[in-house]
């Protein structure tokens, strides 16, 4: 899902610092926006995949389960 997000209000600098960021990037200052939102949130986002990647863990604690790698041989050599 995407959606718009319309800032208002910005100083002068600011716009100015994120042209310029931007053209340094070879970005549109749209897509630089994007990028620095990205990297703002990033470490709250990264704590989130990692508070459900525990949560995994935890509910597949003791299961078995078959590596990746060995499945992957195992459809290879079965063609």
């Amino acid at each position: 899902m995407s959606a718009s997000l319309h800032v208002r209000n910005v100083e002068e600098d600011i716009i100015r610092a994120l042209k310029k960021r931007a053209r340094e990037n070879n970005r549109s200052i749209e897509s630089e926006h994007r990028e620095l939102l990205r990297r703002a949130l990033a470490p709250r986002l990264d704590t989130e995949w990692e508070r459900r990647a525990a949560a995994l863990r935890e509910a597949t604690k003791g299961k078995l389960s078959t590596p990746s790698e060995i499945l992957i041989r195992e459809d290879r050599d079965s063609r």
